[in-house]
């Protein structure tokens, strides 16, 4: 089974309201291949929401207590966005989820680069919470741009 960010598969559940639809990942969740979550709604965020970037370290160190995912206006989400990749892997675990394909830069699903806490667009190395969670458990992380090996 596959795990998808739901914005992929046309779930307005971006912070801004939107979607970021991938129509080949959303013929997945059709074919019953694979399901969508978002782990920033499970986590009790509402949508919209203010954006929200990692804020004095990687996602590792808000796992670890030393860095924090903050919203722009200054609002510390960090508790939401541990509890949304909890949630998160506790559905994948039960759904037998082996790889997700989660949404590039995002504080949560970002597998290769995130935003860098200064709310300037500038972007750097790094993983979101949901998708460090997932791989500390075992379970694949790719996003949309690496995840053609899925559909063929």
């Amino acid at each position: 089974m596959i795990g998808i960010s739901a914005c992929l598969t046309g779930i307005a559940c971006r912070y801004d309201g939107r979607s970021n639809l991938v129509q080949p990942l959303d013929q997945l969740i059709q074919q019953g291949k694979a399901i969508a979550f978002c782990p920033e709604v499970l986590g009790g965020l509402t949508t919209p929401r203010e954006p929200a970037e990692i804020v004095g370290g990687t996602a590792e160190d808000v796992w670890s207590g030393t860095a924090k995912v903050m919203t722009v206006s200054g609002e510390d989400v960090t508790e939401s966005f541990k509890a949304g990749a909890l949630v998160a892997l506790e559905q994948a675990q039960q759904a037998k989820i082996t790889v997700a394909v989660l949404k590039a830069n995002s504080p949560s699903c970002g597998s290769q680069m995130v935003y860098d806490g200064t709310f300037s667009g500038n972007k750097i190395i790094g993983s979101g919470l949901t998708a460090a969670l997932f791989r500390q458990n075992h379970i694949q992380v790719v996003d949309e741009h690496t995840c053609d090996f899925l559909l063929e």
